[in-house]
């Protein structure tokens, strides 16, 4: 079994490394808005999970560009206090890749997909009508994540849920229950590589 330092690999290797072994991961994919402009940006993030149930809180990291500044939905999340994360399905996982674009701070992702805009009930930032699920969220926390020479190199993002936005097709309202089977979340692997719903199976916690 290989027996590997982080500290003595390239940070390069480290991401290959953790993108290719913590797997398969959630895809946040987040709409946000400029506090200038109000340019709704849209963009996903794998670095993604749920944090607690009470208080209802998830939280993502965003890379920070190679000049150090924020990237947009971490500037416009930060500035704003508000964004919508959505669960990318296998319909929309297209969709969600021309999101993934660079573009400059002034530009909308939305404009280079097929998606549209609907208003959110609980925050101000649109989320996306053909999403399923969608979470409208506050900021509730921001930490900075700094490397060892100082430097900041990812933005943690806390957020508290406001507002369960479901479509009917996948929840059971009387059992309270998401239908997985019919949502078919998209999960990121390593590279270009994702992964849809596989087969699913049952194991009984213990008592």
């Amino acid at each position: 079994m290989y027996n590997l330092d982080p500290q003595d690999l390239g940070s390069k290797l480290v991401y290959k490394l953790m993108t290719g072994t913590i797997v398969p991961r959630p895809i946040a994919w987040v709409t946000s808005r400029s506090a200038g402009q109000g340019i709704v940006n849209a963009a996903p993030f794998s670095y993604f999970n749920m944090v607690s149930s009470d208080p209802p809180l998830v939280a993502f990291s965003v890379a920070r560009r190679p000049d150090g500044d924020m990237k947009d939905t971490a500037r416009n999340v930060t500035d704003t206090g508000e964004l919508v994360v959505h669960i990318c399905d296998e319909n929309l996982v297209e969709e969600m890749n021309k999101t993934a674009a660079i573009l400059p701070p002034g530009e909308s992702e939305i404009d280079l997909t097929s998606l549209t805009l609907v208003d959110s009930a609980a925050v101000s930032v649109p989320g996306i009508a053909e999403a399923k699920v969608r979470l409208e969220c506050r900021l509730e926390s921001h930490l900075p994540i700094k490397a060892d020479d100082g430097r900041v190199t990812h933005d943690l993002l806390i957020a508290r849920i406001l507002r369960f936005r479901l479509d009917e097709s996948i929840y059971d309202e009387e059992h309270g229950y998401v239908l997985t089977e019919n949502l078919r979340p998209v999960a990121r692997l390593a590279g270009n590589e994702y992964a849809g719903l596989g087969r699913l199976f049952k194991i009984e916690r213990p008592t």
